[in-house]
């Protein structure tokens, strides 16, 4: 995949991973990646608020377990 910039936006990207101590391409392929966490993130929570407006939930003890699982995966 190629991702083309001005040479103006080229130039800040150099910069801000110069800042950041990285290069160019890391910082880029980086905020590419945080962004489709990030998307993730919110359908997940936009997901968990439609169970709550409809009422449905789970018991707390259902929860813990849950986010046990989670720690140990």
């Amino acid at each position: 995949m190629e991702v083309h910039f001005t040479r103006e936006q080229e130039a800040q990207i150099v910069q801000a991973a110069r800042a950041a101590g990285t290069d160019a391409e890391r910082l880029v392929k980086d905020a590419a990646l945080q962004f489709i966490d990030d998307a993730n993130f919110r359908a997940a929570v936009l997901e968990a608020k439609a169970f709550a407006d409809r009422g449905e939930f789970i018991e707390e003890d259902e929860m813990d377990a849950r986010f046990e699982d989670m720690l140990r995966s």
